[in-house]
């Protein structure tokens, strides 16, 4: 059976250890020199660059998130074995880890070290599809008469690089589809690599929760349950049809994933549906003038990242959750695409207008979607406002003056409430 030292990247047949250095982290199987759909994660990303500025938080338990009202962003894995989890509430992760430290997220930090990790990716392939700032699927199918050596060979080596060159970790996922790619990266983590092989998948889909589909939520799952399917084994014994008429599309999708079928390509750059940014406050809160300034600051940061990605908006979204959690969401739709924080700002205060009254709030969103080039954004102007092309005018030398001097070269005042 073919084996791989994930330390040294030396190939041999099926061992204990590596005949050359002796290591224990050997992945071996019989599939090993065959597939070339991958799925990388880094290992408690933001947590993990944290303990690699600072060695003194190395062996603490580390939560990257906002105060005791905000949630988890990031965990790292000695907080982890506590309980805590990504996007649980702080005040929860405290009482289970009280002795945690807790950090404010270093996003721009976080974007280098995701871009540092996405070129050495670049260097394998350019088939690269990420999910997010610390995953991404890689299809490295035909890319082994240019390395010399194959995929599982190649992504060893992009993680031994990754923790040698940025102080990071990552874990390997390796199989035949994207689906199951995305299953065994979380099969062997932290720092782990995971095959699943085409002649094994529905053996060892079988007997697993159906939960391990991703995007089945805990709704989803309840109908699923309702409908007594548990295990993939419960859900290959539906018939297409009858998938179908329960489920909706959805149906065909389970279908075939029941089978371990997925026939989604790695695409590059997938296109970005929405841009948004939002706050948890540290006490709930109905004060017009704070909200305004929130609303404000939410606007430039989903406005910096559209500029920054040359992309513009034809509907602002405001969101607002209020004490008792229930969620309010109002669009406007604008005749023409923005990436002006002005416009997102003034639409966004619009229609917060409409229902800012019923507050308190306890936290606050703003965003665009139905998103387009930047190329026609903000040419048709506004007849009932004639002093918006002298403000977009005056945003853009604003953030020519800024890109020179810094972000803080000109601030608003509305910014400072």
């Amino acid at each position: 059976m073919p084996a791989l030292c994930r330390d040294c990247l030396t190939r041999f047949e099926t061992g204990r250890r590596c005949p050359a250095c002796r290591s224990p982290r050997i992945v071996a199987h019989p599939e090993l020199d065959s597939l070339s759909i991958a799925h990388m994660d880094c290992d408690a990303f933001y947590a993990s660059v944290e303990k690699r500025d600072n060695p003194e938080l190395r062996d603490k338990p580390v939560i990257i998130g906002g105060g005791k009202r905000g949630v988890v962003s990031t965990a790292c894995y000695i907080a982890r074995i506590k309980g805590v989890r990504s996007a649980m509430p702080m005040f929860q992760a405290l009482k289970l880890c009280p002795e945690a430290v807790v950090l404010k997220g270093r996003m721009e930090t976080y974007v280098e070290v995701s871009r540092q990790v996405r070129a050495m990716m670049e260097e394998l392939t350019p088939s690269i599809e990420p999910l997010s700032l610390d995953e991404a699927f890689l299809d490295l199918t035909g890319t082994a008469r240019l390395h010399g050596q194959p995929p599982a060979v190649m992504l060893a080596r992009l993680t031994r690089r990754m923790k040698a060159e940025l102080g990071i970790t990552g874990s390997i996922g390796l199989s035949h589809n994207k689906f199951l790619a995305k299953v065994a990266s979380d099969l062997d983590k932290p720092h782990g690599f995971a095959v699943i092989g085409r002649a094994e998948t529905e053996a060892f889909l079988a007997p697993k929760p159906v939960r391990l589909i991703w995007g089945i939520g805990p709704a989803a799952q309840e109908s699923l349950e309702a409908a007594g399917i548990r295990t993939f084994a419960d859900l290959k014994r539906w018939e297409k049809d009858q998938l179908i008429a329960r489920f909706g599309a959805m149906g065909d999708r389970l279908y075939h994933l029941a089978r371990g079928e997925d026939r989604r390509r790695v695409t590059r750059d997938a296109p970005v549906k929405s841009i948004s940014n939002e706050t948890t406050f540290g006490e709930d809160t109905a004060d017009p003038d704070i909200l305004d300034g929130h609303i404000w600051r939410l606007a430039e940061k989903v406005s910096d990242r559209a500029k920054a990605k040359g992309q513009a908006g034809r509907v602002v979204t405001l969101k607002l959750k209020r004490a008792n959690h229930r969620l309010l969401t109002r669009q406007s739709r604008l005749p023409d695409a923005t990436q002006m924080a002005d416009r997102i700002y003034r639409t966004a205060r619009e229609l917060f207008e409409i229902v800012g009254p019923e507050g308190p709030y306890r936290l606050l969103g703003v965003g665009i979607s139905q998103l387009t080039g930047a190329e026609a954004a903000d040419r048709a102007g506004d007849l009932l406002d004639p002093h918006a092309l002298q403000r977009a005018q005056a945003e853009r030398a604003t953030d020519a003056i800024r890109e020179r001097f810094g972000p803080d070269a000109i601030v608003k005042g509305r910014s400072l409430r």
